[in-house]
């Protein structure tokens, strides 16, 4: 069934819904953990009346800063991943494929190698690292793949994800280099784990995730028209190189900001994007916001099963993720080839 026309209404009614799901993933994950909750003292924590002190501790300095980071990362992450399957016209795009994700992650780790995140500037180093890795790794990514003056999707996706193994198998090389000492976490931060973050971190991470998000919706018109084909967006005004380099550094710079302090976390940014394409339709002026929501919801509630299912043992959630987002591929996969087959 094809999707409904898109109106002011229907767009505030979907993101009305889609934020409902947003706050119950997060009311979930605040009861849910090694330690269950009720959600009358939940009520009474967040209010500040009448909740003991352990719980409150327990909800107000340990959960709720890893939540609303799970809910910034998978915002952005499914943002990320939507503005790169539009620009460069292809369903498998996404920052870890691309290795955006890796670039940042390499620049994460080298600040915490070279100590620069302990002993000058500790809040800023890591995002700002993981920043200038991403950025290096586009304009790279960029320059090898123009040609003639025009940057080319597919030749952009084979050369991100050469780049995203190199960086892998450097991230793992330094290592076995360094101490272990130094980097006993890393393994864990490489498949993506959540940790509570100071809430003043939390508001500089959503002012960078929000900027990042604005460019990007008020792209929306241009990602539709050159989903369209590129030559048609040319025709209709579109400057598609213009768009296509604003869209990527926006989107690096949503995912350095949240792969600094999540790590790598897989098939959010694919996977997401697809669901609400499916849900709600192509123009990115719904999906975007929807993909974001989406996102968020999701990513809390795979972080809740990943503190829960072997409680008191934890989970990395970027496991979660890829189990997951695997067999949810396959089978969007499967359903997109079979749409193909029947048209």
């Amino acid at each position: 069934m094809r999707p409904s026309r898109l109106t002011p209404r229907r767009l505030a009614r979907v993101l009305l819904l889609l934020s409902g799901c947003l706050l119950m993933s997060m009311a979930l994950a605040l009861a849910m953990g090694s330690v269950r909750v009720p959600f009358g003292t939940i009520l009474q924590a967040l209010s500040g009346r009448g909740a003991p002190p352990e719980a409150s501790i327990i909800l107000l300095q340990v959960r709720l800063p890893r939540i609303l980071l799970a809910a910034l990362t998978g915002a952005a992450l499914a943002s990320a991943g939507a503005a790169f399957q539009a620009v460069l016209r292809n369903p498998l795009a996404d920052p870890y494929i691309l290795g955006i994700s890796g670039g940042a992650a390499l620049g994460a780790i080298l600040s915490t190698l070279t100590g620069t995140d302990s002993t000058f500037g500790s809040i800023l180093a890591r995002p700002l690292f993981a920043f200038a890795g991403a950025c290096l790794t586009v304009l790279a990514i960029l320059a090898l793949s123009r040609s003639r003056g025009v940057t080319a999707s597919t030749p952009m996706l084979l050369i991100g994800w050469i780049f995203n193994s190199f960086f892998l198998a450097l991230i793992l090389f330094l290592e076995t280099a360094v101490d272990f000492s130094r980097v006993r976490g890393a393994i864990f931060w490489l498949v993506g784990t959540l940790s509570p973050t100071p809430y003043s971190v939390l508001t500089g991470l959503a002012a960078a995730v929000g900027a990042g998000f604005t460019i990007l919706w008020l792209l929306s018109r241009d990602f539709d028209l050159i989903c369209a084909g590129e030559e048609t967006a040319r025709h209709m005004g579109c400057n598609v190189e213009r768009t296509r380099v604003l869209a990527i550094l926006a989107a690096s710079l949503i995912t350095a900001a949240v792969v600094s302090f999540s790590g790598l976390i897989g098939f959010v940014g694919l996977i997401v994007p697809h669901a609400a394409r499916f849900l709600f339709g192509p123009d990115h002026r719904l999906l975007l916001p929807a993909s974001a929501l989406l996102g968020s919801a999701g990513l809390v509630l795979a972080d809740a099963l990943s503190r829960t299912l072997l409680a008191p043992t934890e989970v990395p959630v970027g496991v979660l993720t890829v189990l997951v987002g695997g067999p949810a591929f396959i089978l969007l996969y499967r359903r997109h080839r079979w749409e193909i087959s029947h048209d």
